[in-house]
């Protein structure tokens, strides 16, 4: 099955997730580096991209 390409930006691009609490957020990958995202449920700058599998 090939992969859509439309489909795995909407999955993947731009996706981080909360190191403590686990949500996800969709950030500029700059931003996230620069830490001025914050997550919005626990207010933590720990984040991570999604897993792709």
């Amino acid at each position: 099955m090939a992969k859509i390409q439309a489909a795995f930006n909407r999955l993947f691009k731009n996706v981080f997730v909360c190191k403590k609490c686990g949500s996800k957020i969709r950030a500029n990958p700059r931003k996230v580096v620069e830490g001025k995202v914050k997550c919005r449920k626990c207010k933590s700058r720990a984040l991570r991209p999604i897993r792709k599998k």
